[in-house]
């Protein structure tokens, strides 16, 4: 198992080389000005905006750490209220397969339309471009948290539901001691896609709403030619995700379970 993850690392560790290598070899290939940048140049930029990441000299010039920061606030806010209705709204469809098909038409229209889709009703309706941002993320993570747990509750053994009857438990016990434990790999599992979900969706949101966020700083350093600031910022927005769904999947990890 060890020599495995060794030979995994390596090779990983290769093909990100090669990858540079390639990356660097056609960048300098290219007219100074008019190609993409080189991962050296990157480096470069990414060493200047990390020595002070979180300067603010006015609504268009802040560093990445305020950025990041304001793109995460918005993510937490907007993720976790839907997070709370999906899951709650899951436990009710997952318990009562008639409520389950009558409403099962109406999540199938909702679910598929873009988050982004709703931005323009949201703009119209609150009038606030940060509140407007966090309705998306709700959107964007609703449907696959409330999918997985409608799908967790409804094949819990029916054996941990009549027990519990049996010991006439209330239902917010039920809830906390029998549904919610049965039901949370899937649940995790639907709270992973979500929040993927919704960090793509803020990007995005950002770009369309201005002030502060990661989405417009990539659109505002795209907008000042800064290339080697944008694939930067691709970057750190890459990482972010990943972190997101390392800390889920560790999660998930410790909720396994085998009957």
């Amino acid at each position: 198992m060890r020599r495995d993850r060794l030979r995994v690392i390596a090779v990983s560790a290769l093909l990100g080389l090669a990858a540079l290598v390639v990356w660097q070899a056609f960048a300098g290939g290219q007219p100074a000005g008019r190609g993409v940048p080189g991962p050296l140049a990157v480096a470069a930029t990414a060493g200047h905006m990390l020595a002070n990441p979180f300067y603010n000299n006015g609504p268009n010039d802040k560093g990445i750490g305020l950025q990041l920061a304001a793109s995460l606030a918005r993510l937490g806010v907007g993720w976790t209220v839907a997070s709370v209705v999906a899951i709650m709204g899951g436990v009710a469809l997952g318990l009562s397969p008639t409520l389950y098909r009558a409403v099962n038409p109406y999540v199938q229209v909702l679910k598929p339309v873009s988050p982004l889709a709703w931005m323009p009703l949201f703009l119209y309706t609150i009038k606030d471009s940060s509140q407007s941002a966090i309705l998306v993320i709700f959107m964007s993570s609703l449907w696959p948290t409330l999918a997985n747990t409608a799908f967790g509750v409804a094949t819990i053994r029916r054996d941990y539901l009549n027990v519990a009857a049996i010991l006439q438990l209330s239902w917010w016990r039920r809830l906390v001691t029998v549904i919610l434990p049965a039901a949370a790999p899937a649940i995790v599992a639907g709270l992973r896609i979500s929040i993927g979900s919704a960090w793509v969706a803020i990007v995005a949101a950002e770009m369309l709403i201005g002030g502060t966020g990661i989405g417009y700083f990539v659109w505002n350093e795209w907008n000042n030619l800064a290339l080697t600031s944008v694939i930067f910022a691709i970057l750190a927005i890459g990482l972010i995700g990943v972190l997101l769904d390392a800390g889920l999947s560790r999660l998930s990890r410790r909720l396994a379970y085998t009957e």
